[in-house]
């Protein structure tokens, strides 16, 4: 039998006494047991959780004897966990058996043994002689690295290039990374960790095979080794299935949000701290109204953050108005990030502002988190995945740095600054001589304090990111813009219930619960546990 239980901070468990999931059908024979349910998404039941786009952390547990009247019988190791997104909407999954496909995958890289190693490897697209479309993309993980490879992103390089930049991977960011990386600034696909094979809408493709398509593409490998594991070797990359058939649009990315960099940084014991990042309208203005005046359709998002991140909008304003969220993940699962399809396409218009507004804790950190490469530094950003594909690749956003510094009392720093970054400061005296990293850290931050520097950078200038393909610029590059006067926070929409149900949730969701055990284990999976 299946009914509907709870479990308090003690870990208890007590029957509900509304009950709100529904058995539609169970199945057991020697080696599995299925079960399928459903219930209201708002169940406006305080013993449940409202199921949203947010992740939502499954948890299942079972026992191989039936319970008795005692109640359920302990779960021993036959338990686990797996983050889901129940409202991700479903694309018709196009067979890609018969489509050609190639590999962009590492050879035998060395895994240093350190907490964080981003690697970068060119690769030239295999030549196509005329136009074609890639329409799935499918992460390859090397077997037993699932947890070392974080993150992959693939960007489009100068077609300039020669063969000769493909002999060698080296890793990124270094001071002796080869000068044909520094070409590669056009973010083409993005990968994270948990994430599947992404599937193109049946009218978009990513363009290969013509002069204006990526010939050079730069594979950039996020390795997170927080065990300082000696002796790991890594072929892990990424399958790209492509047509001839073409769609009609071809599909493009823009990075939105906070461009990462020290600028970006979050006090120490802070049970919530917001930051933002803003694709301007200034941007938008520049950008699409050279290249689409009559706008660009978003399909897809990936959020991105590090590990103090825990809830993440893309927020969407037109003409001073908040449109409907962009895309969200209120409960942000750092191993769990991959591309949210939209429910329905959204148009983004010349003028329009998207703010990437990232949410994170610090409570169990005692020195400042800075924006950074490393998952224990932070990133607040959106890849939106749109068409027709324009020539915008960043729309990004830097807050000013020296109202941060004023905040904490600095008063003057050396100059020229590019000779003394990170910022040596000159007075007053107890900052005398340190890095403004040193002087933040230094910085007697408590909870009240966090709270006030929050309100002030959220309100501070910002440096405007506006950037094309082949590392140009858009004029708007490197000025300064004010943020919009919004909401903060944001306010999501109440459900209305009555005292006995729930008066505004017609929608369900059917799960399908699905377990493989051993005919010597067969046995009553017992009640369903929110």
């Amino acid at each position: 039998f299946q009914q509907d239980y709870f479990t308090d901070e003690n870990r208890v468990l007590k029957k509900d006494p509304q009950q709100d999931y529904h058995l539609e059908y169970a199945m057991e024979n020697s080696t599995h047991t299925i079960l399928a349910f459903s219930r209201e998404l708002h169940t406006c039941d305080t013993n449940d959780k409202s199921i949203t786009e947010s992740t939502v952390r499954v948890i299942w547990a079972y026992h191989h004897k039936d319970m008795g009247e005692a109640g359920q019988n302990y779960h021993g190791s036959n338990r686990g966990t797996k983050s889901l997104r129940l409202l991700n909407p479903e694309k018709a999954e196009v067979s890609s058996a018969s489509l050609p496909y190639f590999d962009l995958t590492n050879k035998d890289v060395p895994i240093p043994d350190k907490d964080t190693t981003y690697w970068c490897q060119m690769f030239k697209i295999p030549v196509q002689h005329e136009k074609h479309h890639v329409t799935k993309v499918e992460p390859l993980i090397q077997k037993g690295h699932e947890n070392l490879v974080h993150h992959i992103l693939l960007y489009q390089c100068s077609s300039n290039l020669n063969d000769s930049v493909l002999d060698y991977g080296h890793e990124c960011y270094h001071p002796n990374m080869p000068d044909s990386f520094f070409t590669c600034e056009t973010v083409i696909f993005a990968w994270a960790i948990g994430g599947e094979g992404f599937t193109y809408p049946p009218h978009v493709g990513l363009s290969i095979g013509t002069a204006a398509d990526p010939q050079f593409v730069l594979m950039e490998v996020h390795y997170d080794n927080p065990s300082y594991t000696e002796g790991l070797i890594d072929n892990s990359g990424l399958r790209l299935f492509y047509t001839p058939d073409l769609r009609k649009y071809d599909a493009g990315v823009i990075e939105a949000g906070l461009w990462v960099s020290l600028f970006h940084n979050i006090p120490p014991g802070m049970p919530e701290f917001v930051s933002e990042g803003h694709c301007t309208l200034e941007c938008l203005e520049e950008a699409l109204g050279a290249e689409r005046p009559s706008g660009i359709h978003v399909f897809a998002v990936l959020l991105h953050a590090h590990l103090a991140g825990r809830a993440i909008r893309m927020r969407h304003f037109r003409n001073g108005e908040e449109q409907k969220l962009l895309a969200y993940d209120d409960e942000f699962d750092f191993n769990f990030q991959e591309f949210q399809y939209l429910e329905e396409e959204r148009t983004i218009l010349p003028g329009d502002n998207l703010i990437t507004e990232c949410h994170y804790s610090t409570v169990d950190r005692i020195r400042m988190t800075w924006g950074g490469l490393s998952t224990r530094n932070e990133m607040c950003l959106s890849y939106l995945l749109y068409y027709p594909r324009i020539n915008l690749t960043r729309c990004a956003s830097i807050p000013d740095i020296m109202e941060q510094l004023q905040f904490i009392g600095v008063k003057e720093i050396y100059r020229p600054v590019r000779q003394t970054w990170p910022f040596i400061i000159k007075s007053p005296k107890q900052y005398k001589n340190l890095s403004f990293m040193d002087a933040m850290n230094k910085f007697k931050w408590s909870r009240s304090e966090g709270l006030s520097y929050n309100e002030l950078v959220l309100k501070l200038p910002v440096n405007v990111r506006c950037s094309k393909t082949d590392n140009a610029e858009w004029s708007f590059q490197g000025m300064t813009a004010l943020p919009p006067e919004i909401e903060r926070p944001y306010k999501t929409e109440q459900v209305i219930c009555s005292s006995s149900s729930c008066l505004s949730c017609s929608l369900f969701v059917t799960l399908l619960f699905f377990v493989h055990i051993t005919a010597s284990t067969i046995g009553n999976i017992g009640p369903f546990v929110q």
